[in-house]
């Protein structure tokens, strides 16, 4: 393949490439060539360009070739499609940055805990700190990877953080920025040759979502569903799932000192069960409260001798005497620490459970309408996993201030490459064949919409997910709500009644009837959009709000 042998290429003509260091040395490396800040705790604190503090989904691109037109749905809004020569000279481009660098390294990893499917990655960069990101997030390669059905097809994944593209050379070519000019970055993704490029953005959670996207493509074809989800399980081995988007509280709420967590981002489900891709938790700091959030706060400030720690704080503020304010939101409001999973003191290191018995949809619904937590039957589970409903919110991406409304199937549309019937079929299926009960929970607004309401408190939020998990919802009286089809509890332990149903919480009430009929009218008119010509059973259709 030309694209590899151009890579080895410049590996073999590079005097410094550093392949297999211990993570001692990377960190050593990183803390010597002032990548980073030592905190007094010996985590690392590290900030990025201002475009580089979240993802970047204009500049996120997949390689459009022939033979995968059966398979990736190019009408999503986000596979957005690059001509295949674009890339190869992209490649080239990279290839030829990282070889006047000082020093490259090179690190051997896999996404997925469980052997028989586990991808091996090998990725180049000329950053100690992407590196040390990848020694914190990708697994160690198992001894028996010999039994992967990826074995013999590993994935490369080269990383050029801080430096940009020649955008004169690639007018007309690549996406426009705000102002019309040609962007300088890109993520893309190569399918067909198991490739991934990262190049002008240095936001660690790139190479984390790349790699989690082409699992997402790769897995359906060997009928193992990819989820974006948390999971963890109890001390009898009862697994819960935790669906939603960024910022939505799948890492917080699967961080339970009662629960040992199994991953807090992406796994896969195949005929054994559940099994993280990841070696690592990527955690946002913003507002983190020590008392609320004890387990991250934990893994993340505990401290530790600097170069056994690896912690990599992103864009928190952080003062010269190494004191932080997670508080502080002027920069972004996504800032993330990476650190192993390890580091949480209730956690299953072997990142396998067993099928799900639980499964929550998470969203962060800005309009303050729906109800804090509602049980879903078949029909309606399928449908909130076909819209994905939530808002997305401040800093999660790049340029996002304010909440705003958004449908993405199957709570991570941006990182599912494939045509939904890929995911959807296999999601069903496992559900009714493992009869795994599912709630949807709100973890948004109450008493009224984003600047009027105020945001679920998680000691709540937590109560109804206790509830929820350990059937203490199974024997309740349901009330169906007839605009948005759930069904909602009218008790649940530890919760005020009047919290469960949304409309008793706002003074105005003529001003929740029309919020909540708006958003309704969103999830209509979205299902006619993405779904009006599709072969949806009707039993799933009528569930849609609105409808």
């Amino acid at each position: 393949m030309a694209l590899i042998h151009l890579l080895n290429h410049m590996l073999k003509n590079h005097p410094n490439v550093a392949e297999k260091l211990p993570r001692t040395q990377i960190i050593a490396h990183a803390v010597e060539h002032k990548e980073a800040l030592v905190l007094p705790c010996g985590a690392l604190s590290t900030w990025t360009p201002p475009e580089s503090t979240g993802r970047s989904p204009k500049d996120t691109v997949i390689v459009r070739y022939p033979e995968l037109e059966e398979y990736i749905d190019w009408t999503s809004p986000n596979n957005l499609p690059l001509e295949p020569e674009i890339f190869e000279k992209l490649w080239e481009d990279a290839l030829t940055c990282l070889l006047k660098k000082p020093r490259l390294f090179v690190t051997n990893r896999v996404v997925g805990a469980d052997a028989t499917y586990a991808l091996p990655v090998r990725t180049i960069t000329d950053r100690a700190l992407t590196g040390l990101f990848t020694l914190n997030m990708f697994r160690p390669v198992p001894d028996s990877i010999g039994d992967s059905v990826f074995v013999d097809k590993p994935f490369t994944l080269v990383v050029v953080p801080y430096d940009k593209i020649d955008a004169s050379k690639y007018e007309g070519k690549l996406g426009k920025r705000a102002d019309g000019t040609t962007s300088d970055m890109i993520i893309a993704m190569d399918f067909k040759n198991r490739l991934g490029l990262i190049y002008g953005s240095a936001y660690c959670g790139s190479a984390k979502k790349l790699m989690f996207t082409a699992m997402n493509y790769y897995l359906p074809f060997e009928n193992i569903l990819p989820i974006h989800c948390s999971a963890n399980e109890d001390k009898n081995g009862k697994v819960s799932l935790f669906l939603g988007l960024s910022g939505t509280g799948k890492t917080t709420l699967s961080a339970d000192p009662d629960r040992a967590l199994i991953g807090d981002d992406e796994h896969g489900w195949n005929d054994c069960g559940i099994a993280n891709f990841e070696h690592g938790c990527y955690a946002k700091l913003i507002d983190l409260n020590p008392e609320k959030e004890p387990e991250i706060h934990k893994a993340v400030f505990n401290h530790r001798s600097c170069l056994e720690n690896g912690v990599i704080i992103e864009n928190c503020m952080t003062y010269p005497d190494g004191t932080t304010d997670v508080y502080d939101d002027r920069f972004t409001q996504n800032s993330r620490a990476s650190y192993p999973l390890r580091y949480l003191t209730n956690v299953k290191l072997e990142a396998k459970g067993g099928h799900p018995d639980t499964i929550i949809f998470l969203t962060a619904d800005a309009n303050g309408v729906l109800p804090p937590i509602s049980r879903l039957n078949a029909e309606q589970a399928m449908l909130w996993f076909l819209m994905g409903y939530t808002s997305k919110l401040a800093g999660t991406e790049t340029g996002i201030k304010e909440p705003q409304t958004t449908f993405s199937r199957f709570f991570g549309q941006p990182f599912m490459p494939k045509k939904p019937i890929y995911y959807s079929d296999l999601l069903g299926r496992k559900m009714e064949e493992h009869r795994s009960r599912v709630f949807l929970i709100n973890t948004g607004w109450s008493g009224g919409p984003y600047g009027k309401g105020s945001r679920i408190d998680i000691v709540m939020t937590r109560a109804m997910l206790n509830a929820a998990i350990e059937g203490q919802l199974e024997d309740v009286e349901y009330r169906e709500d007839p605009l948005f089809h759930l069904n909602i509890p009218r008790q649940c332990p530890n919760v005020p009644d009047e919290m469960l149903f949304p409309e008793n919480t706002w003074t105005d009430k003529a001003a929740f009837e029309r919020r909540a009929r708006a958003l309704a009218k969103e999830f209509s008119d979205y299902f006619d959009k993405a779904y009006g010509n599709s072969a949806i059973e009707e039993a799933v259709r009528s569930q849609c709000p609105g409808k």
